[in-house]
């Protein structure tokens, strides 16, 4: 599993909550996660996501996401079809006539 940055994650959940994203925040978010905070990469973090739209980041992000998403449902659904009851049930039985010679 791809480990992701806590920082990031303290500064989305802030933005959920409608609270001011500063390192102060980030810092507090971090600890009550049990995370000792460097507030040096708060303070980066928090400048550098000063005047972001969230919103469009989020909808930039979502896109591709949904369009690499449909094909690969559009293919299950074929393959689920493509299994034809009959062929299955023909195959057990030869399984089965294997074992008695």
């Amino acid at each position: 599993m791809t480990k992701i940055d806590p920082y990031l994650h303290a500064a989305l959940l802030l933005k959920g909550a409608d609270k001011e994203i500063s390192e102060a925040h980030i810092a507090s978010v971090l600890k009550a996660a049990g995370v000792e905070a460097d507030s040096a990469k708060a303070k980066v973090l928090a400048e550098a996501l000063k005047g972001v739209n969230f919103d469009d980041v989020l909808k930039a992000a979502a896109a591709p996401v949904a369009v690499a998403a449909a094909p690969a449902a559009a293919e299950a659904k074929k393959e689920e079809k493509k299994e034809d009851p009959a062929k299955s049930e023909a195959a057990a039985a030869e399984g089965l006539a294997s074992l008695f010679g």
